[in-house]
């Protein structure tokens, strides 16, 4: 189905199942597909499961501009409003814990009973002054200028980082690193280009005053992409209604790496009562 943000733009949602609803926030430069092990788990467990793909990627409307957090929140609940969610859980991966906290900083946590980070890039990613264990601002340049040269190569080399292979390491099949690159190849290039700035960029340590409700937040400590320190470990020390859950030895993409940890991880926290 589509729904349509406040201006205008259209937004592939697929909704399915019953029960408690779930909305699951993709990563960068991915889609609501990239959830595929974890749609299955939750619609086996009994719950609603809602998936979108970001403006700018997979079957969502390409448009030219609008990709900063304060869109990305509204294009959020304009899916939660949309589809009248109550105690709706948000589970947001990497660039996706960019959406919750920015959401419940602008529209409230009415509608939402409990939120996970997985691998994200909340609360500040860029290395400054005052997050000394950010992430330089050259390797964010560096990204953009290899992506403007030959997205596709990039796409290819990126998912290797991402799923964290090496020498010897394989841990994703070279069937999931297709399907990684096919889905990356649905963005548009101004949105691959133009999120980078903004999960790069954007501070969200002020929007974590609204994140009130239980969260779980989980990350793998070989995370190259999305270093632990100034993300998940950081998230934990300023919310006191947080648990951290770390991956000893896992990389960014958890999703497809360890899929049935996560899913036990993921239900029970839903289970749990808050």
């Amino acid at each position: 189905m589509y729904i349509d943000a406040d201006d205008g733009v259209s937004l592939h949602v697929k909704d399915m199942g019953s029960g408690s609803p779930v909305i699951l926030i993709h990563g960068w430069p991915l889609t609501g597909d990239m959830w595929e092990y974890q749609v299955v788990a939750l619609l086996e467990a009994g719950y609603r499961v809602i998936t979108y793909d970001r403006r700018g990627f997979g079957h969502s409307a390409h448009p030219a501009t609008g990709y900063d957090y304060d869109r990305f929140a509204d294009d959020l609940a304009a899916v939660i409003e949309a589809l009248d969610l109550r105690s709706v859980a948000l589970i947001g991966f990497s660039m996706g814990g960019g959406e919750i906290a920015r959401y419940l900083h602008r529209h409230g946590g009415t509608r939402v009973s409990r939120v996970m980070f997985i691998s994200s890039v909340v609360p500040y990613l860029l290395k400054d002054e005052g997050n000394p264990d950010g992430v330089d601002e050259s390797v964010f340049d560096d990204m953009q200028d290899q992506i403007r040269a030959d997205r596709f190569d990039f796409l290819q080399t990126f998912a290797k980082q991402f799923y964290g292979f090496g020498f010897v390491s394989r841990p994703v099949s070279q069937g999931v690193l297709d399907w990684t690159f096919t889905l990356a190849l649905m963005a548009s290039p101004v949105a691959t280009l133009e999120c980078v700035d903004a999960f790069a960029r954007t501070d969200f340590r002020p929007d974590l005053a609204a994140v009130t409700m239980p969260t779980l937040i989980i990350h793998g400590t070989s995370d190259k992409t999305v270093p632990i320190e100034p993300t998940a470990r950081a998230a934990a020390a300023r919310l006191a209604n947080a648990r951290l859950i770390e991956y000893d030895g896992e990389p960014h993409g958890l999703f497809a790496t360890t899929p049935q940890r996560l899913n036990q991880d993921i239900i029970d926290f839903l289970q749990s009562v808050a």
